[in-house]
């Protein structure tokens, strides 16, 4: 494989603009299954996390600080520091295949879910369009990114179109309902009383969360999923579904026209210093 091309990172980037973007969390939840539907991915979640007992623990910890890496001033140590705390992220999966989270393909796999849920915002969520110099220019700053980390740099792909390419096949033939991934498809289809959508505020704000969020949630979790994925693992989606999901994000895509910018980079600025609030409250740093 060719060596991909990269592009500097920082104000005036592509990625600065789409990730410094609140919509950027919007196909979040549908990366994260998509994580945990790895092997590796969903092993060492399953061995090394709490994750049966509190699933969204893992999100408040990582999100905030894997935005960091773009838009914080230190981005390049923060990346370091992720990469190091999976360094004991190792062990043998319910079929004894063995694993290490810091295995090149493994590692590549996570982030190659965050670079498609930066696409999938712009294309979803962004009223303006990427043509096809702005796809490239974005994916060579996204591949900037993944070397922040300092790992190795053999999976990557070269260009956006090769990125596709592996991206679909990876979907295609190497994911699996793994248990992880089987246990969060059960919260996203129907709820549970035992995890919380808020890392703070109590049970009362919590069961509001729940019955004023879940429903938008699951719509887009489920649409923004690759449809090979609703389709291999039978992930209920039906025409009616799709309407609603086009029309939230034909909604979406309008009321955002009338947001201010500084508004909008705000909500993106507390929504990580929030959800990161309880397990590392310190940690995210935004760049002025």
């Amino acid at each position: 494989m060719s060596v991909p091309l990269s592009r500097p990172v920082g104000p005036g980037s592509l990625l600065w603009k789409y990730a410094g973007d609140v919509r950027s969390l919007l196909p979040g939840a549908a990366a994260g299954l998509m994580q945990l539907m790895h092997p590796g991915i969903g092993a060492g979640v399953f061995e090394h996390s709490d994750f049966f007992e509190a699933p969204f623990d893992r999100i408040h910890r990582s999100v905030p600080q894997i935005w960091a890496t773009i838009l914080a001033p230190d981005g390049d140590a923060r990346a370091r520091e992720i990469r190091d705390l999976h360094r004991g992220i190792t062990g043998a999966d319910e079929r004894g295949r063995r694993y290490h989270a810091l295995n090149p393909e493994t590692f590549w796999w996570a982030h190659a879910t965050f670079t498609w849920e930066i696409f999938k915002a712009a294309e979803l969520f962004h009223p303006a369009v990427l043509n096809a110099e702005d796809r490239e220019i974005l994916y060579a700053e996204t591949v900037t990114w993944y070397s922040r980390y300092g790992v190795s740099m053999r999976p990557v792909p070269p260009d956006y179109a090769t990125f596709q390419s592996e991206f679909w096949r990876v979907c295609a033939h190497d994911l699996e309902l793994t248990p992880a991934a089987a246990r969060a498809l059960d919260i996203a289809r129907y709820g549970s009383d035992t995890v919380t959508l808020l890392p703070v505020g109590g049970r009362r704000a919590d069961r509001a969360s729940r019955l004023i969020a879940e429903r938008p949630l699951r719509l887009i979790t489920f649409g923004c999923l690759p449809p090979i994925l609703r389709t291999r693992f039978d992930i209920p989606w039906s025409p009616f579904d799709q309407a609603r999901f086009a029309a939230l994000t034909a909604a979406n895509r309008q009321g955002y026209r009338m947001i201010p910018t500084a508004l909008n980079h705000w909500a993106l600025r507390n929504t990580l210093r929030y959800i990161g609030a309880q397990t590392r409250p310190t940690r995210y740093t935004p760049a002025a």
